[in-house]
């Protein structure tokens, strides 16, 4: 699988929601915008955090393992390629880019929907999720039926 993470500038530029696996459109707000006219660097990570969880909540509902585990977010990054502001929606998209026992490594891409075909990335995440017990906080495997979920949203090798 390519390491979406690891690309140059020119690679990363070249990224279109077709190269991740799950797309999700959210709109923007007003208070999203900072004074400069785009939204505010930080709510990249809400925007990333949200496609995530999301996804896993929509997966498995009411599933008994969010009773018994949680994710910790072990590390996260962002690249900002380009400028967007509100009132432009926005299509996140995320792939599984790596799948441990206990850990999951996302990559996660953000485009301006104002128009029918999606403008080029303007943010490139990542994101890494690591499965603990509720308990002890340590470490735990990743669930069978949890992981299948995670496995759709890998990209081919």
């Amino acid at each position: 699988m390519t390491d979406l993470w690891a690309g140059g500038r020119r690679e990363t530029l070249a990224l279109r929601p077709k190269d991740f696996r799950v797309t999700r459109l959210i709109p923007t707000r007003w208070r999203d915008n900072d004074s400069y006219g785009h939204i505010n660097n930080a709510l990249y990570y809400e925007f990333f955090d949200t496609a995530i969880n999301s996804y896993l909540l929509e997966r498995l509902p009411n599933h008994p393992v969010w009773q018994t585990h949680q994710n910790f977010v072990a590390e996260s990054g962002c690249r900002y390629l380009s400028e967007i502001g509100f009132p432009a929606p926005l299509l996140l998209a995320h792939r599984v880019a790596r799948l441990g026992r206990s850990s999951v490594t996302y990559e996660l891409g953000i485009f301006d929907a104002s128009s029918i075909e999606p403008g080029p990335i303007a943010a490139l995440g990542r994101w890494v999720h690591v499965f603990v017990d509720n308990a002890t906080h340590k470490p735990t495997a990743i669930p069978g039926d949890v992981r299948a979920v995670l496995e759709e949203a890998m990209s081919p090798a």
